[in-house]
């Protein structure tokens, strides 16, 4: 099999409901999302996909939805609180926000969706939290 992966870097904030330490608190990353998509054969020219495909369809979603935005559980407590002072940088997903959903999500939902017009399907995404801390999530 194939690969070909491209990072995006944004800046996100959350809170990890139920968490025992300090990430049950509103926060944030400067997070680096590693996307990694395969095809069923090289194109023509001998690729994957080209790089752009990659930027144009999954690094555009992150930044038009979750760059500098706060994601907030469905099922948050605080979410009354956060709706009434956030705006539109307040992005509600149906995950508890934790960086292994946050994969999850973006493999499962919005590569499909992404992705459709073209013959590759994203197989991975690994989300650094830190340079120390990632959670992947593959097919």
């Amino acid at each position: 099999m194939m690969l070909v992966e491209r990072y995006h870097d944004i800046s996100c904030g959350h809170r990890v409901v139920g968490h025992e330490g300090k990430c049950r608190l509103l926060h944030g990353h400067n997070y680096r999302i590693h996307f990694t998509v395969t095809a069923d054969q090289l194109d023509e020219i001998g690729r994957v996909v080209d790089f752009s495909v990659i930027k144009t369809a999954l690094c555009q979603w992150l930044e038009d939805h979750f760059d500098h935005k706060f994601l907030v559980w469905e099922k948050d407590e605080l979410l009354p609180q956060l709706q009434e002072v956030s705006g539109e940088s307040l992005v509600i997903v149906p995950f508890n926000p934790t960086a292994e959903n946050i994969a999850k999500y973006l493999v499962e939902h919005i590569g499909p969706q992404q992705l459709k017009d073209y013959p590759v399907r994203l197989v991975s995404c690994k989300i650094e939290e830190t340079a120390k801390c990632s959670a992947t999530y593959s097919l």
